[in-house]
């Protein structure tokens, strides 16, 4: 879509070159691309034209973070706040560098900001949350709690999420993704082993795994790709929505034309190749597939899938301490969240089971412990030479959209693993789910 999206755009810019509207569209169909460099040169010729806009500020610096230029990004989410007080988007984005701290000026107004009764629920949401990360900061972490809580019941009552439906597509795949399937039909995909799923929850260490693979000289990142949730979408088929009911997909699985695993293989294959470098291989990291590894080995049977895997109470937490772009909406209530973490694990068990030895687990405290044993394990796995880049990932030069795009531009730190012990009294409904004393 954004390939469309920039050839549209291309067409509209040949008639009016300065309609800065057409420009900010290029710049964002770009940035979707992974053509930051670009992406960023096109923004700050709009800022250049209106400095006075706070989105257009705002998308600067969501391109220069990506890049890695952290201090301007910095100054462009505080531009964007300084010409809209009330802009949550802005204050969020500064809380999401992980690494930037609030002023008592900064957190003043954001609290100013929240009681406003016009405000729109976004930003209310976006407020809470960039409130919570500037208390945790502070080490007040009663404040930092009832903050994120905030945020989380503000934006769990919007999404209207159903976590019953999740847990219904894991038993779905269970029943119909049988060995029987892989022995009947496992060997019908397309042979190429260009990629490398990295699958799991969110913030359980897979933009770490990333950056360690796509160190290696053979090995492109490229961001976490929609294409494998779009085809399972496709499969499901329409107007199966009630819970009741089972969708088509994952059973038409047993039943489609054979010939269409190699053409929904080469399709993966063509789709994303406008996202790739001129490395052979090259990485989808979009966690949520962990849903469909059985529809993966059917189209790509030698790919290569890593579960990042990181332990309950530190993953649940810090996916709730999170607000994320899209999606992800389990992850705004403790209990939801603690159920989908025991789903993702009764699933996996399941993979592990039908697929022996199709998936490397790897351990995020394994890799904080142990870094170069576990870079070995990985690029072993993936047929790969080793290469010292790949334990001093840090060092290499690539553009990161994920929030933890600046912590993996820094050596292994060990304190964010116990993290969530601060807020241990506030987890009870969590422990509970996750069946931790």
């Amino acid at each position: 879509k954004y390939k469309m999206a920039e050839q549209q755009v291309e067409k509209l810019l040949a008639i009016q070159p300065d309609n800065l509207s057409f420009k900010v569209a290029k710049a964002s169909a770009l940035t979707g691309l992974g053509k930051i460099e670009q992406a960023i040169i096109l923004f700050e010729q709009a800022v250049e034209q209106n400095d006075q806009v706070a989105g257009f500020q705002l998308q600067l610096g969501h391109a220069l973070k990506t890049k890695g230029d952290i201090k301007k990004a910095i100054a462009a989410y505080q531009k964007a706040y300084q010409l809209n007080p009330s802009y949550g988007d802005a204050f969020w984005s500064l809380a999401n560098t992980k690494t930037y701290h609030f002023s008592d000026e900064e957190i003043a107004q954001m609290q100013t900001q929240q009681n406003n009764k016009a405000l729109a629920l976004t930003d209310k949401v976006q407020l809470h949350f960039a409130t919570g990360k500037a208390f945790e900061d502070r080490e007040d972490y009663n404040q930092a709690f009832q903050a994120y809580q905030e945020g989380n019941k503000l934006q769990h009552a919007h999404s209207g999420f159903d976590i019953s439906k999740v847990e219904q597509q894991v038993a779905e795949q269970i029943k119909y993704c049988t060995a029987e399937l892989f022995e009947s039909r496992g060997n019908l995909g397309l042979n190429l082993p260009d990629p490398i799923f990295i699958v799991g929850l969110p913030r359980a260490g897979s933009t770490l795994l990333e950056q360690i693979l796509a160190s290696h000289s053979q090995v492109d990142g490229t961001m976490e790709l929609h294409n494998i949730l779009g085809l399972a979408s496709r499969l499901r088929g329409r107007g199966h929505s009630q819970s009741d009911q089972e969708a088509q997909y994952p059973k038409n699985l047993n039943e489609i034309n054979p010939e269409y695993f190699k053409r929904f293989g080469q399709q993966f294959i063509d789709e994303t190749q406008v996202y790739r470098e001129k490395a052979p291989l090259f990485i989808d990291k979009m966690p949520n597939n962990f849903l469909h590894i059985g529809l993966i080995r059917l189209i790509l049977p030698n790919a290569k899938i890593i579960d990042a895997r990181r332990s309950p109470m530190a993953c649940c937490f810090s996916g709730f301490k999170q607000l994320f772009a899209e999606g992800q909406d389990f992850s705004y209530d403790l209990e939801d969240m603690g159920r989908y973490y025991q789903a993702y694990l009764k699933l996996m068990a399941h993979w592990d089971d039908v697929l022996p030895g199709y998936v490397l687990k790897v351990n995020h405290e394994d890799v904080v412990d142990d870094l170069e044993t576990q870079v070995r394990r990985m690029l072993d796995f993936c047929g790969l030479e080793f290469e010292q880049s790949c334990v001093d990932f840090h060092k290499t030069q690539r553009n990161i959209k994920t929030p933890s795009s600046e912590q993996v531009r820094q050596p292994i730190y060990k304190s964010a693993t116990e993290q969530w012990r601060h807020f241990e009294p506030y987890l009870t409904p969590l422990k509970k789910v996750l069946n931790i004393e």
